[in-house]
């Protein structure tokens, strides 16, 4: 997951709307969005390679998301699959706080990653290229491959986007939610950050839907948790190479248990 976007408490209906674009290698095989076997309260796509996940939630409100963190610098090889830590979190009973409690004895045996998890009643956010956990207030939240509401173009541009959304409701806030995760423009050279990679890899990833031969966004979800304890999770996956106007869908629609 390379873009996640939040407003949290920040809408009349929603105290949670989160959108997010999953960006991958076109190679890496993926199941999406569905009510796992093993698991039927976990809603979440699948890592058909390491069996995590990348952004998910559950009949009880629970829900969490992962990026990498983007540095050449620090390299890890046989580090742990990150997509571990969301299905860690939705497969359990603690609180974002305890959950990331013990997430710090370990987080070092992970390459770097940035995840976000909450409940309806919370929201917390963890690095491990940062000092662990913190809780979050209510507002609006960009993250990338880097720290979090790091500033770079696709953050700001898309976080500018959601505060205008969040004017919308229903059909209307989705289709400006898709939207905004479906732009493809290219900042100025100028604006791009210098994560050490050369310039052209730079601009490729620096929109926030990627397109390219072998790498690109794989996926956009839009999921909403509404104070009324409705839950809603729109998928939309994209063939390889071929842009954002040609997707299947998938939507799953619940209560919230005991919401």
């Amino acid at each position: 997951m390379c873009l996640i976007l939040l407003a949290y408490r920040s809408h009349p209906d929603y105290p949670l709307i989160l959108a997010a674009n999953r960006d991958e290698f076109y190679d890496r095989p993926t199941a999406p969005a569905q009510f796992w076997s093993e698991a039927p309260r976990l809603l979440a796509g699948r890592d058909l390679r390491r069996g995590g996940t990348w952004l998910g939630v559950t009949r009880d409100g629970r829900w969490a998301a992962v990026t990498n963190f983007r540095e050449t610098a620090r390299t890890m090889t046989g580090g742990r699959s990150r997509g571990e830590l969301v299905k860690g979190f939705l497969a359990g009973g603690e609180s974002p706080e305890a959950f990331f409690a013990q997430l710090n004895a370990e987080a070092g045996t992970y390459p770097g990653f940035n995840l976000l998890a909450g409940t309806p009643e919370e929201l917390w956010y963890f690095s491990n290229r940062a000092d662990g956990g913190r809780p979050l207030a209510p507002g609006l939240y960009g993250l990338s491959n880097a720290l979090l509401d790091t500033p770079w173009p696709k953050v700001v541009r898309s976080r500018k986007a959601l505060a205008s959304a969040l004017a919308l409701t229903g059909f209307s806030l989705e289709a400006e939610l898709f939207a905004l995760l479906a732009d493809r423009r290219v900042p100025p050279d100028s604006d791009l950050p210098d994560t050490g990679f050369a310039l052209p890899w730079e601009r490729l990833l620096s929109p926030p839907f990627i397109l390219s031969p072998a790498y690109g966004t794989r996926s956009s979800t839009v999921l909403t948790l509404s104070g009324d304890g409705q839950a809603s999770l729109i998928e939309r996956t994209f063939p390889p190479g071929e842009g954002p106007d040609l997707f299947t869908e998938v939507r799953h629609e619940f209560s919230i248990k005991g919401g």
